[in-house]
């Protein structure tokens, strides 16, 4: 017997009058309770059906990366969550594959680029140029029309250029010559930099490092992950990755999650949420912060927080939105918001260390 079945029988006495019969106003109590049991049953085959789908796909991602697991979660919350991911790492941990890996899982449209010092916007977002064979203008589009743009060491480009993504990055928008253009609806940029090389570097904007979801630190693998991955790469074997996902499916799943998973401005974790993010600020408080921190995390940072948990409780079968949720993305969330002063530098203290102050300070209940 079915879920619903079984769920209609123990329904069934309560809209059954003494006689036997049905009254009018019983049988609407009846057949509302019918529609509730149906909503509820296929809201439960749904949740199991994503979390279903997310498992398959760290599986898939699995046959081509060795641990990473932290990477590969954040990557699908922040594809769930429609933001975009900045990865920090030495050379070689699997950053790059890892993107390319998620785009054949996902069967998304996937371009990178390489930026280098000599690079110009156009080589990003396209240019305008006439056509010798009509002698009219046409627009040559660049590798930002794509589902996952991945922007290789984007700190080896001048600021001119990084800033070229700002537009795309926001309003999944380009303009080129005097036009606007729309990019794809699924489209997500993920770019690594190296923390290690600082000659023919430059610092990103504080506006762009905003427009990031998440900050990941990619960490050396484990001794066993490192030897499963020598192992793995010796045996020159070719994997063949299997679509579970497609761009359509998962712009549908987020609002599936926003959907069922609604966060309503009184809620007390948008509450809790928003004082975590103002906490950061040095001008809060009672100015604990203020010979650590510079500048705290933006409103932005509230909106990031606040849907990236909600994926994270509901591709983790949750029900609501806890706080231990809030506390798992608050580090990729608040790290790259938060600057640091020249004293707290001096000190050896980290982003990460002013995050767990303030998770430690701020009450769950006002």
């Amino acid at each position: 017997m079915s879920r619903f079945s079984i769920a209609f029988v123990r329904l069934l006495p309560l809209v059954k009058d003494i006689s036997g019969g049905c009254l009018t106003a019983v049988c609407s109590t009846k057949w509302g309770l019918i529609n509730i049991v149906k909503q509820q049953t296929k809201k439960v085959d749904t949740k199991e059906f994503i979390t279903e789908k997310v498992e398959r796909i760290k599986k898939e991602v699995g046959k081509v990366i060795v641990g990473q697991e932290e990477m590969v979660d954040s990557i699908i919350v922040a594809l769930l969550s429609d933001g975009h991911i900045l990865l920090e790492g030495y050379p070689g941990l699997g950053k790059t594959v890892t993107v390319k890996t998620v785009a054949r899982v996902l069967d998304a449209k996937f371009q990178r680029v390489q930026f280098t010092p000599d690079l110009i916007p156009g080589d990003i977002t396209g240019f305008e140029m006439i056509d010798p064979e009509t002698r009219k203008s046409r627009i040559q589009r660049g590798p930002v029309f794509t589902n996952l743009l991945l922007a290789d060491e984007i700190n080896r480009a001048p600021a001119k250029v990084q800033s070229a993504l700002l537009e795309a990055m926001q309003e999944k928008q380009v303009t080129i010559g005097r036009e606007t253009h729309p990019l794809e609806k699924l489209f997500l940029v993920l770019a690594t930099q190296n923390p290690i090389e600082i000659s023919g570097t430059y610092l990103l904007p504080e506006a762009e490092i905003d427009r990031f979801m998440f900050k990941l630190e990619v960490r050396y693998p484990t001794y066993g992950d490192e030897r499963e991955i020598t192992e793995r790469q010796i045996r020159d074997e070719d994997i063949t990755l299997d679509v579970i996902l497609t761009p359509k499916e998962v712009l549908s799943l987020r609002h599936t999650i926003a959907e069922w998973l609604p966060l309503h401005e009184e809620s007390a974790i948008i509450k809790y949420i928003t004082r975590l993010v103002r906490a950061t600020r040095p001008e809060e408080g009672n100015g604990e912060l203020r010979n650590l921190v510079m500048y705290g995390a933006s409103p932005r940072a509230s909106i990031a927080l606040a849907k990236a948990s909600r994926v994270y409780a509901f591709i983790h079968g949750e029900e609501m939105v806890l706080p231990e949720h809030v506390h798992k993305m608050a580090y990729p969330v608040l790290r790259h918001r938060i600057i640091l002063t020249h004293e707290a530098e001096s000190q050896g203290i980290d982003s990460d260390n002013i995050i767990e102050k303030v998770l430690r300070r701020v009450p769950i209940l006002e």
